[in-house]
């Protein structure tokens, strides 16, 4: 279990994360939501620890994200930024491999390959292991990333926009993957996502921020309505269920 407690986050005299106090359960997809300059990204990359927060506490299991030794937390929570990049020249196999460094420091076992072998093929890469991340496609990277965090092996999975800079194709390959990833691993997801129809095909929970708070959480159903959606984004959104969906419209 996450716990967020009163977590507040400034930059100058601005609140990005204003006292935010939020429960995410173990299992499943979470997906936070929110305009620009909600405090999404700001959220969970203080859940992360990548920022520290000015005031509040996070726990993961029990865990204070701010005390707990890294290599310990980083066997719990694996955490996938928006900016990906590496400084040096990696191919596919090497990049997935990072994922195990908590667990081996850097001298993979046999396990350690098996594993990732198995993240490779579970996210098709095959055909592209030996070949070096600039020479793939941006969903190609892309699923190259998210491989390396499924073989970090981790209960808890933060994706901070996953599909950044995705076409739609890709888009849509990229959640189907992470939703089977929830189900098949028990792992439980959170993921900042900017497109509600994502979220509310492939999400469990919801959460909405608006100027650094959580205004609004609960299940797809109780969120994908034009009540909460417009309050959220400041405009007017229908939502009409199609194929069992809730699905937003917005170009009215």
């Amino acid at each position: 279990m996450i716990e967020i407690k009163d977590v507040t986050k400034r930059y100058g005299d601005t609140a990005v994360v204003d006292g935010v106090s939020l429960t995410i359960a173990p299992g499943g997809v979470t997906s936070i939501i929110g305009a620009n300059g909600a405090g999404k990204s700001t959220l969970l990359s203080v859940v992360s620890r990548l920022t520290p927060a000015d005031g509040g506490t996070v726990t993961v299991d029990g865990m204070d994200v701010a005390t707990t030794p890294g290599d310990r937390l980083a066997r719990r929570l694996a955490v996938l930024r928006q900016d990906n990049h590496m400084s040096v020249r990696l191919t596919v196999r090497e990049l997935v491999a990072f994922g195990r460094f908590p667990h081996s420091g850097g001298r993979l076992t046999a396990a350690d390959h098996e594993l990732v072998d198995e993240a490779i093929d579970y996210f098709e890469l095959g055909d592209l292991a030996d070949r070096h991340l600039d020479q793939l496609s941006g969903g190609q990277r892309q699923r190259a990333y998210v491989a390396m965090v499924l073989c970090q092996d981790t209960d808890y999975v933060l994706l901070d926009e996953p599909l950044n800079n995705l076409d739609m194709r890709h888009s849509v390959q990229m959640m189907r993957r992470l939703r089977r990833m929830a189900d098949d691993y028990g792992k439980t997801v959170v993921m900042v996502v900017h497109d509600i129809n994502f979220a509310s095909c492939h999400s469990d929970t919801i959460v909405a921020m608006k100027r650094g708070s959580v205004i609004a959480r609960g299940t797809t159903a109780e969120m994908m309505t034009p009540e909460v959606l417009n309050a959220v984004y400041d405009l007017d959104i229908d939502v009409h269920e199609i194929g069992g969906r809730r699905i937003g419209v917005y170009f009215s």
